[in-house]
């Protein structure tokens, strides 16, 4: 039976989680217009480790419920601001993908390190089977030279190092699809420029360039250089690290989502507009059922969420359910942000409030690490058991 109901601790650590994300939120605006790099004395109010992970790593090691916790904490931070608190943490999505997959020597090695993950292409976007970035090993001098071109890299201005998806062997199609891990200042490691975006503004989304890149050979994550007979091999075990993350990005946009809600509940009370809850929308004004049908779409997108992580923490299968809530989440989010500008009018498009921003950073979450139309693809082949020849 799933029980997502909250301990004692587990209440005090969402708590502390909040009065965090409040910190972020002060310096929202400011960074969201400026786009420039953080001064190194940025955030001085907030520290890298918050007293909620201090208090999260208390639980017993085998707690099932830790990535339950682990989502509520994701959603809690991005209920501040999105984009300042990612400026803040110290990993990127390559550090998932180097806990998925690395050898305890690379884990060890590159652990401490923020690593990006370089997966799209200008010919190769919600495709990663397409790459064609390739990694060739020069026996000589036992190395890998990569050669190739990587667009909307997630904190690639800023990240230390960068998980590449790279092929050795086209021919192979999927089944030759490896990661690299490089590091910044790698020869032929080229970052090409730092892009102007929508949402997520104090973040940078960059592009690499990979001329005769060299890297040692043991930088080929996971170590294993066999190339599998069928596509299950490296490329699907690299795509797992999506099963955690997934999760975790449809987590994101819901803390943004309910801080939208916040603000517009807070905002429709001022106006002396009650919400009443237990009736039937038929009692209730028009905008207070609009605002109780966002509400009900949070909450269902909520618990794909909550039920995708429990699985994990139960270590059954989550392909399918982490698919399910990043596209139901992806949708969720929009709606809901936009239902509550157009609720409140010129209040939520006026840059004197954070609503509008928002609006354009929860867009991000419907987009990478999959869109949703590629996660609705996924779950339909999974629920009707077409292969990917079957269904595109």
């Amino acid at each position: 039976m799933i029980d997502f109901e909250l301990t004692h601790n587990d209440q005090k650590v969402l708590a502390a989680v909040r009065e965090q994300s409040l910190v972020c939120r002060r310096y929202a605006r400011h960074y969201d217009e400026n786009e420039h790099e953080f001064p190194p004395d940025a955030l001085p109010e907030a520290k890298d480790h918050p007293p909620a992970y201090a208090m999260l790593r208390d639980r017993a090691p085998d707690d099932t419920s830790f990535p339950v916790m682990s989502m509520l904490i994701v959603a809690g931070e991005s209920w501040g601001d999105y984009s300042v608190r990612m400026r803040r943490g110290t990993g990127g999505l390559g550090n998932a993908a180097l806990r998925a997959a690395g050898t305890p020597e690379q884990q060890k090695k590159w652990g401490g390190l923020t690593l990006a993950m370089a997966i799209t292409e200008p010919g190769c976007g919600s495709d990663p089977s397409r790459v064609q970035t390739t990694a060739v090993l020069d026996a000589a001098s036992d190395e890998w030279v990569l050669n190739g071109e990587k667009i909307f890299v997630t904190t690639g201005c800023r990240a230390q190092g960068v998980v590449v998806w790279a092929t050795i062997d086209k021919s192979a199609g999927r089944a030759g699809i490896k990661s690299f891990l490089v590091e910044k200042g790698a020869p032929g490691f080229i970052v090409a420029h730092k892009e102007k975006k929508l949402g997520i503004r104090a973040d940078d989304t960059a592009a690499y360039v990979f001329e005769d890149c060299r890297i040692p050979r043991g930088n080929l994550l996971g170590g294993d250089e066999t190339i599998p007979k069928e596509s299950s091999g490296g490329f699907k075990g690299v795509l797992k690290t999506f099963n955690m993350t997934r999760p975790a990005v449809a987590a994101i946009g819901l803390g943004m989502a309910e801080a939208a809600l916040d603000f517009t509940r807070d905002e429709l009370e001022k106006a002396g507009v009650a919400i009443e809850y237990g009736g039937g929308l038929h009692t209730q004004s028009a905008v207070v059922a609009r605002f109780l049908k966002l509400e009900a779409l949070f909450e269902a997108a909520q618990l794909t969420v909550l039920r995708a992580a429990w699985l994990s923490g139960q270590s059954q299968p989550n392909n399918l359910e982490a698919s399910v809530c990043k596209a139901k989440a992806g949708t969720a989010v929009r709606k809901i942000t936009q239902g509550c500008i157009e609720i409140l009018g010129p209040m939520g498009i006026s840059r004197e409030h954070l609503l509008e921003k928002w609006f354009r950073d929860v867009r991000i979450t419907d987009i990478y690490e999959g869109t949703g139309e590629i996660q609705r693809m996924i779950a339909a082949r999974t629920i009707l058991g077409y292969g990917r020849d079957e269904l595109s």
